[in-house]
């Protein structure tokens, strides 16, 4: 069997991310302080920098709510017209 891969939560990336960028510490020091590899550290690091401005962005957060519900929506007319268009086959296959 294979290993299984260390799922970390989301809160500790990003504590350990904004310890990188503070720079007080190495990152072997950050490393061996959070059980984490370096490299780790360092894709979680440049993942914090990449996504910053979108968590500070409304026009972001208010296009991916319109682009939810409408996704929902759209979702909601298949679902009905499944309904339907299996309705109708009962009905096409009864009136033979």
């Amino acid at each position: 069997m294979g290993r299984s891969r260390k799922n970390y939560p989301a809160a500790l990336k990003v504590k350990v991310a904004l310890a990188a960028l503070k720079g007080d510490k190495t990152l072997a020091q950050l490393s061996s302080e959070f059980g984490v590899h370096t490299h780790q550290i360092q894709g979680w690091k440049k993942r914090l920098l990449a996504e910053a401005p979108v968590i500070f962005s409304t026009r972001q957060s208010h296009a991916e709510r319109e682009a939810e519900e409408l996704q929902a929506e759209l979702y909601r007319q298949i679902g009905q017209l499944k309904v339907e268009l299996d309705w109708l086959k009962k009905r096409v296959g009864t009136a033979h």
